[in-house]
């Protein structure tokens, strides 16, 4: 069976469905399909996201997704040092806590209603590419092989894309650039629901553990640690396990749901396009290196690539040269803060728990504006300038 649209999208996460929403927009018949038979499920995040960048990509704020407001985050250090910072300073990861499978639910809605039509229980399973250019997927959807041909093919599928790999565009990971993952939603938890909680040190090798409070006395408590410092997958659950039996508040919880997977922490793909193709989001690495978030990287780059195949239709150009302004446009609103990140995330996973201990200290001594690397060290240097000497490149 063949089907024709102006636009492909591969994966109904919210890069892929605000990419659709915004194609659709643009006047473009646009396809998004998802492999599983609901969107936003299985659930596998942290549920945590900043405010500032909705209005951004026009997604209104809505109780019907919103679990939790917060008022800032708390970094602990090892030796129980609290960074409390509000949420003008707290970085992409605060704000609210939410239910991240009706937000994606959302914004797929957002996506239909501007014109996309969503085909779920459809999986991609190539590229059909013609005199050098992709022309559009092979699917297979209800036990029907399936070939969509389109001007523009979005690829949103992921942290295990491959609709880059089949574009020719190198993908991999090394094990130090992924995080094994795992978390709890825990129900009878004592927490101060005002706040999100990292907790940082040897406790997680390579990363750190979180709390994102759902209710009064409801968390996401979950950990990543960097795959290259631990044997093997079940490792990060042995971690999260040990911390949750040290911590009263946690331990007397109940677990509720349980979610495991990796994430990237990659340094941004070199490139993100060839000709009638983008990638956007985690399966071009946007997802911060530091943080572990990638919610807000993939929506503005979603936005970017919908406007970018609404020109390229518009104009019947599926060239390098208009694909690279998708390329352009999504590198000046992030990729300096991910190669920045990125980096400091090499330095920081070789830190020690001392070490950890003198860095939130420090960053307790002094007033940030805006808690970015760039003000940490800042902070840092003021009170022990000898920690920052390696950090000197960032500065």
């Amino acid at each position: 069976m063949d089907l024709d649209y102006d636009v492909v999208v591969v994966g109904a996460g919210p890069g892929g469905s605000v990419a659709a929403k915004y194609a659709a927009k643009a006047g473009c018949s646009t396809l998004m399909i998802e492999k599983r038979q609901e969107i936003g499920t299985p659930v596998r995040c942290g549920e945590g996201i900043a405010k500032r960048w909705l209005d951004d990509v026009g997604i209104e704020p809505s109780s019907k997704w919103i679990a939790a407001e917060v008022d800032g985050a708390r970094l602990i250090s090892p030796n129980g040092t609290i960074l409390t910072v509000d949420e003008t300073r707290a970085g992409n990861e605060c704000g609210y806590v939410i239910h991240r499978d009706v937000f994606d639910m959302t914004l797929a809605q957002q996506a239909a209603k501007a014109g996309a039509e969503v085909m779920v229980k459809t999986s991609a399973t190539g590229l059909i590419k013609e005199n050098g250019k992709v022309t559009g997927i092979r699917a297979r959807s209800m036990g029907k092989d399936l070939r969509i041909r389109s001007d523009i093919v979005i690829g949103a599928d992921g942290f295990e894309s491959q609709v880059g790999r089949w574009a020719g565009i190198n993908t991999n990971l090394k094990p130090k650039d992924v995080d094994s993952c795992y978390q709890y939603t825990l129900v009878g938890v004592d927490i101060d629901r005002r706040y999100t909680d990292f907790f940082i040190g040897d406790i997680a090798p390579g990363g750190y553990i979180w709390m994102f409070p759902k209710g009064d006395d409801i968390a996401n408590v979950g950990i990543g640690v960097q795959t290259s410092k631990i044997k093997g997958p079940g490792e990060a659950k042995m971690y999260l396990d040990k911390f949750i039996e040290n911590h009263p508040e946690f331990r007397k919880g109940k677990s509720i749901m349980e979610v495991a997977g990796g994430v990237s922490i990659a340094a941004p793909l070199d490139r993100t396009t060839v000709p009638g193709l983008m990638l956007v989001g985690d399966a071009a690495r946007m997802i911060d290196p530091v943080t572990g978030g990638g919610i807000y990287n993939a929506c503005v780059a979603g936005k970017i690539a919908g406007e970018v195949a609404g020109q390229a239709v518009r104009e019947k150009n599926v060239s390098q040269e208009v694909m690279d302004r998708y390329e352009s446009g999504w590198r000046e609103k992030m990729e300096e803060h991910l190669y920045r990140n990125y980096l400091m995330k090499e330095k920081i996973s070789k830190l020690d728990d001392a070490t950890f201990d003198k860095l939130v200290y420090a960053m307790t001594q002094v007033d940030m504006e805006r808690m970015t690397t760039l003000e940490i060290l800042k902070a840092i240097q003021k009170k022990y300038p000898e920690l920052v000497k390696e950090f000197e490149e960032f500065m």
